[in-house]
């Protein structure tokens, strides 16, 4: 199958305030106009789809912070719409324009949060309130009647310059059932992140390990993923390998979606999608007034069953390997994209990589 489309458009902004103190950050995102039925990616689940990522909410973020800095650290409190602190990044600021499968083992998003953040020197705690459902379409808003039936806690630590570690938990109530009589997740994540340079050019490396479990730990689910990239001049090269079990959940007579809400008997099975994806890009075209970024990605995986259930990967999709290819141009104007899920204490802590080689995108 191929496709041609437009993806991750985004718009952000940000406005401060009482010495930026008071902070508002957002990011309009606009892919439930332009991939209303999701982007081709074998493996990716998630929001109702499988195979195919899922458009993003048209408010990604809307997050007012107070910032109050003190002796050598600070506090704030955060509050609006976006990332519950739990994970990493969102993969949208990442090197790879593939999103990875463990997406939702590995990132608790758009929903209405709530975050009291605390940094002292090298180590950064936040702890956040948020509703557990997720959304089933672009212009759904968090149901406001069950925020605070979940939490999360993340703590950070920077023992390095360029180097971050993170380990955080989080409990989630009824995710995929929005009327909240769906079963709960409980969820761990571990990663290191560094950003810095080699002979002069930047690089990024990020290891990550997230576990999911539902139901009191009748279903588990593991992913393990590292990624990195070097950019020599203009030139940037890339490549990320994941292991990530994901569930096979009842599909609707289309392929691609599954039958939502969604229930414990929903699950079918269990598969473990193997992905190496590498990539090249090229910064170096002369316009001024806009940057743009040609870049070309290919990808290999392999899929396998793991324990008992009904889905038999080879049956339904009639081998368990599989080739991706993609080529296209990220765009963009203005200010690099700031480090989504990142709020007040945690706000400024984007690394070099982010910075250089990553714009808005339209």
């Amino acid at each position: 199958m191929g496709e041609l489309r437009v993806v991750q458009p985004t718009l952000m902004a940000h406005a401060g305030a009482l010495r930026n103190r008071l902070r508002l950050l957002t990011t309009i995102n606009l892919e439930g106009l332009t991939i209303p039925d999701g982007e081709l990616a074998p493996g990716d689940w998630g929001e109702g789809f499988m195979d195919r990522r899922h458009p993003h909410t048209y408010v990604h973020e809307a997050v007012l912070t107070y910032y109050q800095p003190f002796g050598s650290g600070a506090f704030s409190v955060s509050a609006g719409k976006g990332f519950a602190p739990f994970g990493t990044d969102d993969p949208m600021s990442r090197p790879a324009l593939r999103y990875p499968v463990n997406h939702h083992l590995a990132q608790i998003l758009e929903r209405s949060i709530a975050i009291l953040g605390v940094r002292s020197g090298p180590v950064l705690l936040e702890a956040g309130l948020f509703n557990g459902d997720e959304p089933d379409r672009p212009g759904r808003w968090p149901r406001i009647g069950r925020f605070a039936d979940s939490w999360s806690g993340r703590v950070t630590a920077y023992p390095a310059a360029g180097l971050e570690v993170q380990a955080s938990h989080a409990q989630v109530h009824s995710p995929e059932h929005r009327a909240g009589f769906g079963i709960d997740q409980s969820k761990w994540s571990l990663s290191g992140r560094w950003s810095g340079s080699v002979r002069r050019f930047p690089v990024y490396a990020m290891m990550e390990w997230a576990r999911t479990s539902e139901a009191n730990g009748f279903f588990v689910f593991h992913s393990l993923l590292a990624e990195g990239a070097w950019s020599p001049g203009q030139h940037r090269l890339q490549y990320r390998f994941e292991r990530t079990e994901r569930p096979e959940e009842e599909r609707t007579i289309g392929p691609f979606r599954s039958i939502r809400p969604h229930l414990e008997n929903s699950i079918l099975g269990t598969t473990r999608w193997s992905i190496h994806t590498a990539g090249y890009a090229f910064r170096g075209l002369p316009l001024d007034w806009i940057d743009a970024v040609p870049f070309i990605e290919v990808s290999y995986g392999r899929i396998a069953r793991v324990g008992g259930g009904l889905f038999d990967p080879e049956a339904f999709y009639g081998k368990t390997s599989f080739w991706t290819f993609g080529i296209g141009a990220r765009l963009g104007l203005g200010q690099p994209m700031h480090r989504m899920g990142r709020y007040g204490v945690a706000q400024d802590t984007a690394g070099r990589l982010e910075g250089e080689h990553h714009r808005h995108r339209e």
